[in-house]
């Protein structure tokens, strides 16, 4: 039985080669805690966590490193804005693609009875008309917030015409680029974007508890925890600059160790090496799973408007009975169910049902999606 990882858009797997070397190094060789000490190893902990930061400042053509602000995950740098921004109240529009990331702290805030928000429906493939965000943004709201690509779908949102439409009304605009920083191009002081959430452990091949927020100038808001940061220690206060006054406590440097590699692996192959690679292999996927009698296919079919991230179902079979054939009978793993964003399927008609979802990385090869359709294709001639 073969091995084929197909669940990317949940972590990615493998990592490379340089990943896993980078974090040993850190765990046999330095081990010190950055920014609490005057030691060597502290030192160099700093020193690397510091070429974290540096390394993607780099991949997002950010000028001032200081702006990226190391957190756990996507999800943690999503609520440190959406609470920040509403501490005291006001409005936010979403889309009917969002993660539970988003979905989930707002409808917390919109409890408490002084936040309120818009869902903008989005269609079936994920298309969003830029003139029904101008019309949702009313003078109460602060945040607009908005996936970079559905992590059910793989539909990438038409993110300059979303940032075009916030800007003009003076509305901060986070992204959630969990799904998409490392395999697109995303440039946020470019593209007028406010605050960028990411994960390090998708598409960056990092390790699972890395992530960040980008914070453009102006956009800075209290933060959520306080503590100690190594700087200015003398003070009750929490600092007031940029990356300490969100980075309390230890940093998880052997992890952010690992997420510089990934990043490091990225720059070098090149972003567009990535996404034509992913092209590739995610059009041969689509094509095979058209051939396939009893599958239908969720989300844009234009290469253009999707990343590598395909859900799908199959005849009668519920998506975990799927889910389960390909695991055990043919070693191929995927996901199913409602992947953590019921905005989304609800969208697509398949709240009740969930999907089988499979995700493509730069480590995937055209041989292992052959044996995937190939398995798919035998299972679809049986009955569920």
């Amino acid at each position: 039985m073969a091995d084929v990882y197909l669940d990317n858009a949940a972590t990615t797997y493998p990592k490379p080669e340089s990943v896993f070397r980078a974090m040993d190094r850190f765990a046999r060789e330095v081990g010190g805690n950055p920014g609490r000490s005057g030691h060597h190893r502290a030192l160099e902990s700093g020193r690397e966590v510091l070429r974290s930061r540096e390394a993607l400042s780099l991949l997002f053509r950010v000028d001032d490193p200081s702006r990226i602000v190391f957190t756990k995950n996507a999800t943690e740098a999503l609520n440190l804005v959406i609470r920040g921004r509403l501490l005291e109240g006001g409005h936010a529009v979403i889309t009917s693609l969002e993660h539970n990331s988003v979905w989930r702290p707002l409808e917390a805030l919109s409890r408490r009875g002084n936040v309120s928000y818009t869902i903008l429906r989005c269609s079936p493939d994920g298309g969003l008309d830029p003139a029904e965000l101008r019309a949702a943004i009313n003078s109460e709201t602060r945040l607009v917030a908005c996936t970079h690509a559905s992590n059910v779908t793989g539909t990438l949102l038409p993110l300059s015409e979303i940032a075009e439409v916030a800007a003009e009304r003076g509305v901060p605009l986070l992204v959630d680029a969990a799904q998409t920083a490392g395999r697109v191009e995303i440039y946020p002081q470019e593209m007028g974007i406010a605050y960028l959430a990411f994960t390090g452990h998708k598409e960056l091949f990092g390790p699972q508890g890395t992530g960040g927020l980008y914070i453009a100038p102006g956009w800075e808001f209290e933060p959520l925890t306080y503590g100690g940061t190594g700087s200015r220690s003398e003070s009750s206060l929490q600092p007031d600059f940029l990356p300490d006054r969100y980075e309390s406590g230890t940093l998880n440097a052997h992890g952010l160790a690992g997420l510089r590699a990934g990043v490091e692996y990225i720059l070098e192959t090149g972003v567009a090496k990535i996404r034509e690679h992913e092209r590739e292999l995610t059009e041969r996927l689509l094509e095979g799973l058209a051939r396939i009698p009893g599958v239908i296919i969720y989300g844009p079919t234009e290469w253009e408007r999707r990343v590598g991230i395909i859900s799908f179902n199959l005849g009668d079979y519920t998506s975990s009975e799927l889910a389960s054939i390909l695991d055990e009978r043919y070693g191929v793993c995927v996901r199913s169910g409602l992947h953590c964003s019921p905005l989304a399927h609800r969208t697509l008609g398949t709240l009740k049902r969930g999907t089988v979802r499979a995700s493509l990385s730069r480590m995937n090869t055209e041989e292992e999606v052959e044996y995937f359709l190939h398995a798919l294709a035998e299972v679809s001639r049986q009955k569920p």
